[in-house]
């Protein structure tokens, strides 16, 4: 009897496990995919003109588009970005 219960308990505890690593590996998934998919345009106040002088061609986080004038992409926004828009991310090139 003594043997069948350790048995019984060591499947249990390794079916835990199991699934304690298949919920954490699901987790890194979920965190990575929102991350890679960037903020909302209005959670960060996006609008398509400068605000202060400032522009996202300007702004560290743009990644231009093929031409100076072409619509490009954020590190940290979703979507489309015009290289003369602006949001509250705003940082300076280096």
């Amino acid at each position: 009897m003594p043997n069948e219960f350790m048995t019984a308990r060591r499947s249990l505890l390794k079916g835990a496990a199991g699934v304690t690593a298949v919920a954490v590996g699901l987790g890194f998934v979920g965190t990575a995919t929102a991350a890679a998919s960037g903020m909302t345009k209005a959670s960060v106040q996006y609008q398509t003109k400068p605000k202060g002088g400032h522009q996202c061609s300007g702004c560290a986080l743009f990644i231009p588009g093929p031409t100076a004038k072409a619509t490009g992409k954020c590190k940290a926004v979703a979507g489309a970005i015009e290289p003369t828009g602006w949001c509250t991310l705003w940082s300076p090139k280096s």
